[in-house]
């Protein structure tokens, strides 16, 4: 019995650390081809549109398989979906070094977007199940702790080799590494089973997708996402034209998340999952009116306080609904995770457009140059503490929810 035990611990750490390893993947894809950008619009004489549309590809392939796989995740199990996530994968670097075309690329890049939601859709319900309680929840945040860590190692690699004057197809190729290892530690491992029988049936999840908690963390997911991508697509811009060096702030945020997430366990066993994610709130609130406020070397500051606000939201709001809304199973975190990214993707333009908006006041005033720049975007910043401001008032009822629920549970009990 003590020999099974401990073969199940390690096939579930296993799977855990080739998890990591596919999580790396994502994130060089994400930090590596943002920084060969420029060397791929050169030297394929592509406009700023085509390589947009590109990027866009990513983010299209990313919600699109990770909801697919949710679906079928106990159908095919989730060592079939990362076999594809691997195909995926592997097709996509080959085929964006060897196409050499704009079509080539957009199809290189939607592969690799769904090898990366694919990802999610089966590693995430596979901690939910290997692991219980407190000790699932720091697996959770250590996973997705290597989406930050993956964008720092990635982004400082490729800013390395881009300085040494290497190809952009050598950069490419890296990304091959973390997926053959990915790949290695997954062969012939057994996946673990739901911990709760409604949890492999899609009537059950349906059922448990339906309640009112589920509908309310789906609101909370379309703002803690938004909370965390939005600014960070932005701020470097911004904060380039008051001192601050850009490559410093995404370095410092992405580091500090890292960090924060390898210590999440921690944290929620402190505060609990409702009390870190409350937290988290009004820390990122902070974060982003400072950097709506503040230049030069406080901006270093500012990123601080937004980089441990926005720390713990992906992963915790993932945790939360594996923990206290475990019969809606894979397709539950499945569709949490695809809320996320597409609400990212639909507030960009809206972004966008209060930038448009605040630059064009900000000239009306006699703002000119890197000043209008600084001010108009400063004026947009401040408008995205919005998200994180509205998150204060829903954690706190969140909180209040919770806490009723588990003593009208103790009740019942007794």
């Amino acid at each position: 019995m003590e020999t099974n035990t401990n073969e199940m611990a390690s096939n579930a750490n296993r799977l855990f650390y080739a998890s990591c390893f596919a999580l790396i993947t994502t994130a060089f894809s994400f930090s590596i081809r943002a920084g060969i950008l420029p060397q791929l619009g050169e030297e394929l004489s592509l406009s700023g549109e085509q390589l947009g549309f590109i990027n866009s590809m990513w983010f299209l392939g990313f919600p699109l398989s990770m909801v697919i796989g949710g679906l079928i995740y106990h159908k095919v199990g989730g060592k079939a979906i990362m076999q594809f996530a691997f195909f995926a994968h592997a097709i996509g670097i080959i085929l964006t070094i060897y196409s050499g075309s704009y079509t080539g690329l957009l199809i290189s890049t939607l592969l690799i977007g769904l090898g990366n939601g694919c990802t999610e859709a089966a590693c995430n319900p596979m901690i939910a199940d290997a692991y219980q309680g407190n000790r699932m929840s720091t697996m959770m945040n250590r996973f997705h702790m290597w989406f930050p860590g993956g964008i720092a190692i990635g982004s400082l690699i490729s800013s390395f080799m881009t300085d040494m004057s290497f190809s952009w197809e050598s950069q490419i190729w890296l990304i091959l590494v973390p997926t053959l290892i990915y790949a290695y530690l997954f062969f012939g491992q057994a996946w673990p089973k739901a911990k709760v029988e409604e949890a492999a049936t899609l009537g059950g999840n349906v059922k448990a997708m339906l309640s009112p908690l589920f509908i309310f963390m789906l609101v909370c997911m379309s703002l803690t996402a938004i909370s965390e991508f939005g600014p960070n697509q932005w701020v470097g811009l911004i904060l380039s034209k008051s001192g601050a060096n850009p490559m410093i702030i995404l370095a410092l945020t992405a580091g500090l998340m890292a960090i924060a997430r390898f210590f999440g366990g921690n944290m929620v066993k402190r505060f609990n999952q409702t009390g870190v994610l409350l937290g988290s709130a009004v820390l990122a609130t902070l974060g982003i009116y400072l950097f709506s406020t503040q230049t030069g070397a406080m901006a270093y500051v500012a990123a601080i306080f937004f980089a441990l606000g926005v720390a713990y939201f992906w992963p915790n709001m993932i945790g939360f609904v594996a923990d206290k809304i475990p019969k809606s199973g894979a397709l539950g975190l499945s569709i949490v995770g695809a809320v996320g990214m597409f609400s990212s993707s639909i507030f960009q333009p809206i972004i966008g457009g209060w930038i448009d908006a605040d630059k064009a006041k900000a000239a009306a005033e006699g703002f000119t140059g890197d000043e209008l720049d600084l001010v108009s975007g400063q004026a947009t910043l401040l408008t995205m503490t919005i998200f994180p401001g509205i998150l204060i008032v829903l954690f706190t009822l969140l909180y209040f929810w919770m806490k009723n629920r588990k003593e009208n549970t103790q009740t019942e009990v007794a």
